[in-house]
């Protein structure tokens, strides 16, 4: 396992929803209040991309959306990422067309890997400070908020 902590975390997080969804007062909606970040104006982080996870580096693969404005940015491998997006209430999630920056890569393909994942996300959801890029149901990506 690349990063065990991550993927404890993650599956506490599935654990407490599927065991009190029906529980007033649970402590595991107390956890996804406590450390739910907002979509906008949180800086995310790739930690599993197609279902497998991602080791990356501070600062590489990593995306923020403007509060106060349809526009994302981010950092792929090396190149840096631009583009516009649109959401809803309702958890609804588009964004691109992206533009980037041509440096060549080491990273390149799971970079252009991200890129896809960006632009075809149609929604997404929240678990605690996980973000979940989702395609018609399927997952795409799990970012996590991180302190930049």
């Amino acid at each position: 396992m690349k990063n065990p902590i991550r993927i404890l975390v993650l599956l506490l997080c599935v654990f407490c929803v599927a065991g009190c969804s029906h529980t007033k007062g649970c402590h595991c909606r107390a956890y996804q209040k406590k450390y739910r970040r907002p979509l906008t104006g949180t800086s995310w982080q790739l930690v599993q991309l197609y279902g497998r996870n991602v080791t990356v580096e501070a600062g590489t693969f990593t995306f923020t959306l403007s509060p106060d404005g349809g526009r994302i940015s981010g950092r792929g491998a090396c190149n840096r990422l631009s583009g516009s997006y649109e959401t809803d209430r309702k958890g609804a999630l588009r964004i691109g067309p992206l533009a980037s920056t041509r440096m060549a890569c080491p990273d390149l393909s799971q970079e252009q890997a991200f890129v896809r994942a960006l632009e075809t996300t149609t929604h997404y959801d929240m678990d605690g400070p996980m973000l979940l890029l989702l395609c018609n149901g399927e997952l795409r990506a799990v970012l996590q908020a991180t302190d930049e």
